[in-house]
């Protein structure tokens, strides 16, 4: 069953962040200033065309799919299929899930406010503050948030595949040394800064550069810099508990004999990914975060003009520093991140301006139909009833490079 409904929301109350401000430095990418397209242009979300976008996802497998658009004034919920398969209860746009790869514009965001504080350099070694963990010094901070490094995706070998690579780490706790350590068993993708190559390493890396600057773990980072000044109470990084809090989502992992049952996996530690995807949220805090980041809440306008300063990965997408740009059909950019962890794929992202919010999620991975489609539900959200969806023709996957695994089963 299919639910479409409007409610008044109240307005995001400002954020104040002590940050000091520093110069933008050059990068080998596209300039990140934009023209800042204000939502109230924006042609109303069509909500019929997201309804029928979200029951494609589940006629292509996904258990159960919603979206949350939020304008500032008012908030579009459209929900389709279930949340637990077991009990058959409906999903609801108030579930928790894992984010995935969403993880890491919160890590990216992390760094970012220490450059502000002058306590970090993105054109820095990574070396200079982690001595000796890379096999060469020319890896930047900033080639790391980037995806420049060159430094191998790990998760490529341990998901080679899905269900029995997943069922080896469900339950396993990984030091970032051992994960960055499996990296390093392979040859780089390419020298540093010299080509994007998505892989999870950085922002493993990421995470221990955060730990190793504040003195702290990353959860707490998390909380009293992003989580807590937000007011984004259903969000956490728990890690290694295997839990989700409250009312949530299970996650489906498609099997890969064409066939099987999918795997409930939910229950997961999230070990193998850590700084680079183990949080969990909600659709409304989702909203929350990237509307904030995009007004200027989280950094300082040179850190929000770095994360923006942007690489081209595909003919629609570009990459900042954990942050990612996408060109839709109206003629609009809107920034944001994927996430794909297992049981769950999730499409998070703003206008420019960071005044309207989408949130997707389905409750399925390794399945590329459902993930294509699922980047379907941009064009209703922001475009209107203009645009038809195009992207599931493609065949391909939209993001392929946030899958665990890499490659999804095709359904």
């Amino acid at each position: 069953m299919v639910s479409a409904k409007v409610s008044s929301s109240a307005v995001l109350a400002a954020v104040a962040l002590s940050l000091l401000a520093v110069p933008a430095q050059a990068a080998p990418t596209e300039a990140g200033a934009e023209t800042r397209t204000a939502a109230a242009a924006l042609p109303a979300p069509d909500t019929a065309g997201m309804a029928a976008v979200l029951d494609s996802v589940v006629a292509k497998g996904a258990p159960g799919a919603l979206a949350r658009i939020d304008d500032g004034t008012r908030v579009y919920r459209t929900t389709h299929g279930v949340a637990d398969r077991s009990t058959g209860r409906a999903i609801t746009t108030g579930d928790r899930f894992r984010v995935g790869s969403v993880t890491k514009t919160f890590s990216a965001v992390v760094l970012l406010q220490l450059a502000d504080e002058g306590r970090l350099a993105l054109d820095a070694p990574v070396n200079r503050y982690l001595p000796g963990l890379l096999p060469d010094d020319r890896i930047t901070v900033r080639h790391v948030l980037g995806h420049r490094s060159g430094l191998y995706d790990y998760t490529d070998d341990m998901f080679a595949n899905s269900v029995s690579g997943f069922e080896s780490v469900r339950n396993k706790v990984f030091t970032y040394r051992q994960l960055v350590d499996l990296s390093l068993q392979k040859p780089r993708t390419n020298a540093p800064g010299a080509a994007y190559s998505y892989s999870n390493t950085n922002f493993v890396v990421a995470g221990m550069l955060i730990e190793k600057i504040t003195g702290h773990g990353v959860r707490a980072e998390y909380e009293d810099r992003i989580f807590k000044p937000l007011g984004l109470r259903d969000t956490f990084y728990l890690h290694p508990d295997t839990k989700i809090p409250g009312q949530h989502a299970h996650g489906y992992l498609t099997a890969d004999e064409a066939g099987a049952r999918p795997v409930d996996a939910t229950d997961q530690t999230v070990s193998w990914a850590q700084s680079a995807g183990a949080i969990i949220s909600t659709a409304r805090d989702l909203d929350t975060f990237y509307s904030a980041l995009l007004r200027g809440r989280l950094t300082s306008a040179s850190g929000l003009a770095e994360m923006e300063r942007f690489t081209r990965v595909n003919a629609t997408t570009s990459y900042g520093l954990g942050l990612r740009r996408r060109e839709l059909s109206c003629g609009i950019s809107v920034y944001g991140h994927t996430g794909a962890v297992q049981g769950y794929y999730t499409y998070a992202f703003t206008t420019a301006d960071g005044r309207r919010s989408l949130t997707a999620l389905a409750n399925a991975s390794n399945n590329s139909a459902v993930l294509n489609t699922l980047a379907e539900t941009l064009e209703p959200a922001f475009c209107g009833k203009r645009a038809a969806p195009t992207t599931a023709r493609t065949g391909t996957p939209v993001e392929r490079e946030d899958i665990a695994p890499a490659a999804p089963r095709e359904q």
